[in-house]
């Protein structure tokens, strides 16, 4: 009797789970897609005439958004609210992306990519993908041909306010929070690089392991978040020496660990990573290294709900759309008068980069009357100086004076259009620049961990060419972050006078030149394959105009004396 027993309760137990699915309510089944983008806002990391943003998301096939003809270029869309992502549709016009990438986030800051390819086809694409977030976007990284990216429409399809990990409801809860580490580096290379500097959110400090006892296998960081938290995205901003096998972990102790994300083929720079656990404590267990260095982490980022967050800084608003004027300088006044003392403060002293002048204190800055700054370099001693040895007499007191002014004392801003209409001088050896240093150099960071924006150098011995460059800790000197470009046609910088322009916001820095892009700077792009973006703090404005130095080279018989530079005007909109 047992088995015709067992066989009737096999049935009961399977006729019950019938009679449960079957009750099952009916939005337990997936939810219908639905159009989310139609007559969402929509912004663009750069427009072509009239084509706007507003124009791939309007539903009309006929209206299109194009691009400046640069990489690489983006478009997003705010659809208001955290929604479940499950496809994109891409109507592209002949000017489409090569390669691109189909990027969602909850803040428009931090990004996750769920669709990437380097074999774009154009015309339409409809992409399967599966991401959370509030923001869309398109971000290209290389055209097909020679102009923007265009589209005619940009569709994103799926269900409104799904399941968000890593979206609107969490918090960044690492911000300040104890860290531990297996060991710390502290010596000229990197000075107290402790567990704290990759909880700081200042992407310019970093931990290290110990440079003489760890730079072995295995090796770890970790974090106390203060209260149980459930994990939801770790951002991992990596140094060179990164991981290339490593482990993310959660304890509830900070003994016995799990884990909740593993490769073996760590990518380095920076690596957002999803994952779902919950603990008090996140670790990083790195188990090989991808260089015989150490480990070294720019910045550890845990988000998730509960935990003990530390409330982090404000982050700066980007500029108003359009912008407004908030500071300028038409240098209008009498011939011969001054620069503003309540706008530009001199900085005397010899330059760095092994440079021949000695700046005075605006003994060579002057105004000429007719609305122009003049910045003169001479061919003149300043007795008691020290300069390397001039090429052409061999001396090594300076035999140059120049002029170099900022704003540091007077003015600090983060983010802006900022602008100057200049007109350089011609001759080897000269090297005028305008350019951004960020205000905590004048408080004691050593350069370039305070970040510099340069935004308009050209060398005097080829002023067909002008220079936009940043340099951060990651990329400095000449391994900066930027590109040369040159006037239609060719033309002479020194002939005339040009417009420069840094459009700088929270996403990154656009460099345009008589209102014409000549270069687009992705925040996202240079941290996924450069190293940390570190500008996103106060800048002062500087002016100068060198004589000699290892980039410009000497000057010989042939450079003028004197030479000068000239500024029209120096405008900043916010």
């Amino acid at each position: 009797m047992q088995a015709p027993l067992r066989r009737f309760s096999l049935f009961l137990a399977l006729a019950a789970a019938l009679l449960t699915f079957l009750a099952l309510p009916t939005f337990s089944a997936q939810a219908a897609e639905v159009l989310l983008s139609q007559g969402k806002p929509a912004t663009s990391s750069s427009t072509e005439g009239n084509f706007s943003a507003s124009s791939a998301v309007d539903g009309d096939p006929g209206t299109r958004w194009s691009s400046a003809f640069a990489d690489p270029q983006w478009i997003q869309i705010d659809l208001g609210a955290s929604a479940g992502v499950s496809r994109v549709v891409l109507n592209w016009e002949a000017a489409y992306g090569t390669a691109f990438r189909i990027e969602v986030s909850s803040d428009a800051e931090r990004w996750t990519v769920v669709h990437q390819t380097a074999a774009g086809a154009g015309g339409t694409q409809n992409l399967a993908v599966s991401g959370t977030g509030r923001y869309v976007r398109m971000y290209g990284t290389q055209r097909a041909t020679s102009y923007g990216y265009s589209l005619w429409e940009f569709q994103v399809y799926g269900t409104a306010g799904g399941d968000n990990p890593g979206g609107d409801a969490d918090k960044l809860l690492s911000y300040g929070r104890p860290g531990a580490a297996s060991s710390s580096q502290s010596d000229q290379n990197c000075w107290e690089c402790t567990p704290a500097r990759a909880f700081d959110r200042d992407p310019a400090s970093r931990w290290a392991t110990s440079s003489t006892t760890g730079w072995t296998d295995p090796a770890w960081i970790s974090v106390d978040l203060g209260a149980t938290a459930q994990i939801h995205k770790v951002v991992l901003q990596w140094d060179p020496a990164y991981a290339k096998s490593f482990q993310l972990q959660v304890s509830s102790n900070g003994v016995d660990w799990t884990p909740v994300y593993s490769t073996t083929s760590g990518t380095g720079f920076k690596q957002t990573l999803a994952v779902s656990g919950t603990g008090r404590y996140v670790r990083m267990y790195g188990t090989q290294r991808a260089t015989p260095y150490g480990y070294s982490l720019w910045e550890f980022q845990v988000y998730g709900t509960g935990g003990a967050p530390i409330q982090a800084p404000p982050l700066p608003s980007d500029p108003a759309n359009p912008p407004r004027l908030v500071w300028s300088d038409e240098f209008d006044g009498a011939a011969g008068s001054k620069p503003d003392s309540s706008k530009w403060r001199a900085d005397p002293g010899t330059g760095p980069n092994n440079e021949l002048e000695n700046y005075t204190d605006h003994r060579n800055a002057a105004l000429d009357g007719a609305g122009h700054l003049v910045m003169e370099a001479r061919k003149e001693v300043t007795a008691g100086s020290s300069c390397p040895p001039d090429p052409l007499s061999g001396s090594t007191t300076c035999q140059y004076t120049s002029a170099r002014m900022n704003t540091g004392a007077t003015f600090q801003f983060t983010y802006g259009r900022v602008e100057a209409r200049i007109k350089v001088p011609k001759g080897n050896g000269l090297w005028p620049a305008f350019w951004m240093m960020g205000g905590d150099f004048l408080t004691g960071r050593p350069w370039p961990y305070n970040g510099e924006i340069d935004i308009m150098e050209i060398l005097g011995k080829d002023v067909k060419t002008a220079y936009s460059t940043v340099h951060a800790p990651a990329y400095n000197g000449g391994g900066g972050i930027g590109a040369p470009y040159t006037l239609p046609g060719n033309a002479d910088f020194s002939d005339d006078f040009h417009t420069w322009v840094a459009d700088w916001n929270s996403k990154g820095i656009t460099y345009s030149l008589d209102g014409r892009i000549v270069l687009t700077l992705g925040k996202d792009q240079v941290e996924q394959t450069r190293g940390p973006w570190i500008f996103d703090h106060p800048h002062y404005l500087i002016l100068n105009l060198a004589v000699g130095g290892d980039w410009p080279g000497p000057t010989d018989a042939s450079t003028p004396f004197p030479a000068k530079m000239l500024v029209d005007h120096v405008r900043v909109y916010q």
